[in-house]
């Protein structure tokens, strides 16, 4: 960039409440009500396991197949202007479809309804996501030595509405389909209004190559394989995915069909989940200092796969959320093992295209778990989940024995 020249987000002046946080927790909110209650949603209205297996894999796959040209996009046309358009899109999708369950509560129509507002929402959330990172990581560059504050502030607003998210969705779930689309509409709306505010980010030049976000991709894959230990912590990562993105699928399933649960039952899942995540995170920032990456990441991959594996037997519904909280903790210590050792080892040449790759290939287990639960009968579910938890703790014993002596994990 030419040092004579004034970036527009330079010269922007607003606060970052007003202009980051503000927006951000708007878009995470709507973000984790609609991800963990569309899900749900689609139970409500339609009865059919089958169909919220569906509607979950519906929600990933747009989202992973826009996920590399979603960045290009917000490189060329800015992170402002494509938080709004997405946010200002999602509140109209859901808008309509809040105005058709209300005309429509059950039948064909609902039920069609329900599945394109899970494909709609999973792309448009996918856009808003990527603008609202690309927006706090040119606020972290602005704040200078204060970056780490920018982001502990914005890794807090995101883990609060994965905490509040799924419990609020199944709250308003009671009152029936069309109030819980109407909240999540309006915070969508906000959203879009409050990225208005949100600095303009730098665009790329016009004349950037079409295939950019191919190539980024292709370059990612190529370090990840060129760094043996990122690579099989990601390939342990992404096995323990599946197993999470099964819980998550089937979750709606196990807790109204099996435990006979209210739907406000699935969202206290998540929250504690989501509680016990940040817990676990806010230890292992201490733990790495004393006892470094490979003990804290392989205790964390035990808890991880033990907590899975009973999960898939719990006998009631309260061993059940415990279970699935200790699992998430597990998870969630094994992701900052995962960010330490990957700001360690990547190139900074090459930072940007290989956390694409990596966050691609973790997410690729969820839209598989949607069609497990979907091709799967109720009655065995439990089997389903158990395979996969037990292909979790082989994958992650299999990792951390292969990473025991690596330097890069013991440094």
């Amino acid at each position: 960039m030419n040092g004579s020249v004034t970036p527009p987000h330079a010269r922007h002046t607003g606060g970052l409440m007003s202009s980051i946080y503000l927006p951000r927790t708007a878009d995470a909110l709507a973000f984790a009500m609609s991800t963990y209650g569309i899900p749900l949603l689609v139970l409500t209205t339609t009865r059919s396991a089958v169909l919220t297996g569906a509607a979950f894999a519906l929600e990933w796959i747009p989202r992973l197949a826009a996920f590399g040209w979603a960045g290009s996009v917000v490189d060329r046309r800015g992170a402002a202007v494509v938080f709004h358009l997405a946010s200002l899109g999602r509140a109209l999708a859901l808008a309509a479809g809040a105005v058709l369950l209300h005309l429509h509560p059950s039948g064909t129509l609902a039920s069609a309804t329900v599945m394109v507002l899970a494909a709609a929402t999973g792309v448009l959330t996918q856009f808003s996501y990527i603008a609202t990172e690309t927006a706090g990581a040119a606020a972290g560059r602005r704040a200078g030595s204060r970056a780490h504050r920018v982001q502990a502030v914005l890794l807090g607003i995101d883990q609060t509405a994965t905490l509040a998210g799924p419990a609020l969705a199944s709250v308003l779930l009671l009152a029936g389909p069309s109030s819980m689309l109407t909240v999540i509409t309006v915070l969508s709306l906000l959203a879009a209004l409050l990225a208005l505010r949100t600095p303009p980010s730098p665009v790329q030049a016009a004349q950037a190559p079409k295939r950019q976000a191919g190539a980024s991709l292709l370059t990612g894959w190529r370090t990840i394989r060129s760094l043996p230990a990122l690579g099989w912590l990601v390939t342990g990562l992404t096995l323990s995915n599946l197993a999470t993105g099964l819980l998550q699928a089937a979750g709606p399933v196990i807790v109204v069909q099996h435990f006979g649960q209210p739907t406000t039952a699935v969202g206290l899942v998540w929250s504690a989940a989501a509680a016990a995540t940040l817990l676990a995170v806010t230890l292992c920032r201490f733990a790495l200092d004393r006892l470094g990456l490979w003990p804290v990441g392989a205790a964390c991959a035990a808890l991880a796969s033990l907590g899975c594996l009973a999960a898939a037997q719990a006998p009631d519904y309260p061993s059940y959320l415990v279970l699935v909280a200790a699992l998430m903790a597990g998870d969630g210590g094994m992701t900052v093992v995962l960010r330490t050792l990957r700001s360690r080892l990547i190139p900074p040449q090459k930072f940007g295209s290989t956390l694409s790759a990596t966050i691609l290939i973790l997410l690729l287990p969820f839209p598989a778990a949607g069609a497990l639960t979907a091709l799967t009968p109720p009655d065995a579910l439990g089997h389903v989940i158990t395979a996969c938890a037990a292909l979790q703790a082989l994958g992650l014993a299999l990792v951390f024995t292969r990473l025991r002596t690596d330097p890069a994990l013991r440094t």
